[in-house]
C-alpha cells in the first residue's frame, strides 16, 4: 500500500473544487447574516457526554471517540455541529430572546451514510433558538429555499414530515410504545406486511394501532395527503396538532414543489415538531435537511425551543456546475522596484496576478492568463495576449 493512499470514504478536494466550495461557503454565510444570524465556531473534539448530549444513538454510532491524553476521558470527534451549537445557546450565550446562529466547519462520520457518501462532511446550517411558533419554521424553510436559489440549485423538491403523528398513535398504546425504534423502520421502509408480522410476535400490541400504523406507511404524496391523513388516521389530539401545522407551512410556501410523507421519520427521539428534507436533481438522496429539535437543549440544562437546517457544502459543490476560470495576469519574476510596485499596485486592485518563476513554465488549472505584465518604453504595462 502507497503512502499516499487515503482511508475508504476520504478523498482531497483539489483547487477547482475547493475553490467553489469556498465561494459557496462564503455566500451563504453572507446571505445568513443579511438574516440576522450570527456566526459560531465550536471545537472540532469534545468530551463524549457533552457531544452527544440528547441526540440519541444514531449520532453516537456515527461518532469517531479517543481517548484525551490530558484528562483520560473519551473525546468525540464531532459528526453533527447542531449539537454544539445547542449547547453554545443554552449554556454559554444563556440569552431569553431569541437567538440566531450560523456555523461551518467539518465533522467526521465513522461510517459512511451509504456507498456515494464521504465519510468527511463540510457542514453549513443556521438554527433558530427560543421561538416555538410557525414563524420560526417558515423562515428557517424560507432560508434553505434561498440557500440552494443561492448556490444554483434548480428545481428543488422540499419533503415534509411530522414525528408527533406517529408519537400520538404510540403514545396511545403503550405495547406499541415499547417497540418504537422496530416501529420507525418498518415505516420508513414502507413494509406494510413488516408490521403485521410485528404485532404477531410482540403481545399486547392492538390492533386497531397496527391497522393505523399500515395506512400511515401509505401516506405520502402531494399536499393533499394531509387532507386524506385527516380521514384515515385516528382523530387524537396529537394527530391534528401535527397535520396542522404541516398544513400552516404548505399554506405559506405555495410557489415550491411540495411533498409529504408521514412515515419518514428521521430522528424519532430528536425531533419534536415539523421537519424536512430537499431533493434536487443531480443529488442521489437529501442536500438539506433540518426540522424543530425543542427537547435537545434540556440535556444542558435550560430548555429551548429550536429549529433549524444544515447541509454539507462538499455534497452541494459536487452537484454544481464547474466554476469559471479566473482571469489573471502573466507576469515576469523579478526585483526590479518598479516591477515590484506594478504587481503590488495589480493585486492591491483586484487583479490575480501570476509571477512565472525562473526556469519554469506556467501551468494552471484555476487561471486563464488572458494578459500579461510587460515592459515597454521603460514601463510596466498590462497588455492583452
Amino acid at each position: 500500500m502507497g503512502n499516499w493512499l487515503l482511508p475508504e470514504s476520504l478523498a482531497d478536494v483539489l483547487p477547482a473544487e475547493a475553490r467553489r466550495i469556498e465561494e459557496l461557503r462564503r455566500e451563504l454565510l453572507d446571505l445568513y447574516r443579511s438574516y440576522g444570524f450570527e456566526l459560531v465556531a465550536p471545537p472540532l473534539v469534545e468530551y463524549i457526554d457533552s457531544l452527544l448530549s440528547g441526540t440519541g444513538s444514531d449520532l453516537d454510532l456515527r461518532t469517531c471517540k479517543l481517548v484525551d491524553q490530558l484528562s483520560g476521558r473519551t473525546l468525540g470527534v464531532r459528526a453533527d455541529m447542531t449539537p454544539q451549537v445547542t449547547r453554545i445557546d443554552a449554556h454559554l450565550l444563556n440569552r431569553v430572546a431569541v437567538t440566531r446562529l450560523c456555523y461551518c466547519g467539518n465533522v467526521l462520520h465513522a461510517r459512511p451514510a451509504d456507498l456515494l457518501s464521504s465519510r468527511e462532511l463540510l457542514q453549513i446550517g443556521a438554527e433558530i433558538y427560543g421561538h416555538a411558533g410557525f414563524e420560526a419554521d417558515l423562515e428557517i424553510i424560507s432560508l434553505v429555499l434561498d440557500t440552494v436559489a443561492t448556490a444554483g440549485v434548480r428545481q428543488p423538491r422540499l419533503d415534509l414530515c411530522h414525528p408527533g403523528v406517529v408519537r400520538a398513535l404510540l403514545e396511545a398504546d403503550s405495547a406499541a410504545a415499547a417497540s418504537a425504534q422496530d416501529i420507525i423502520l418498518l415505516l420508513r421502509e414502507k413494509d406494510i406486511p413488516g408490521l403485521a408480522d410485528l404485532a404477531r410476535q410482540v403481545s399486547g400490541i392492538r390492533a386497531d394501532t397496527i391497522a393505523a400504523l399500515q395506512r400511515l406507511a401509505g401516506l405520502y404524496g402531494g399536499p393533499e395527503i394531509i387532507e386524506q391523513a385527516r380521514r384515515d388516521l385516528p382523530l387524537l389530539p396529537g394527530v391534528a396538532t401535527a397535520l396542522d401545522a404541516l398544513q400552516n407551512i404548505i399554506d405559506a410556501i405555495p410557489d415550491v414543489a411540495l411533498g409529504v410523507d408521514l412515515a419518514d421519520i428521521g430522528g424519532y427521539g430528536y425531533h419534536s415538531g415539523v421537519t424536512f428534507a430537499l431533493y434536487a436533481e443531480g443529488w442521489h438522496d437529501a442536500l438539506v435537511s433540518g426540522g424543530r429539535y425543542d427537547d435537545v437543549s434540556r440535556a444542558f440544562g435550560r430548555a429551548r425551543p429550536a429549529t433549524g437546517f444544515s447541509l454539507d457544502l462538499r455534497k452541494l459543490a459536487r452537484g454544481l456546475p464547474p466554476a469559471d476560470r479566473a482571469r489573471a495576469v502573466l507576469a515576469p519574476w523579478g526585483q526590479d522596484s518598479a516591477l515590484v510596485a506594478a504587481v503590488r499596485q495589480l493585486r492591491r486592485s483586484g487583479e490575480i496576478v501570476v509571477q512565472v518563476l525562473p526556469g519554469h513554465e506556467q501551468s494552471q488549472d484555476e487561471f486563464i492568463c488572458d494578459r500579461e505584465l510587460t515592459l515597454q518604453d521603460g514601463a510596466w504595462v498590462v497588455r492583452t495576449l
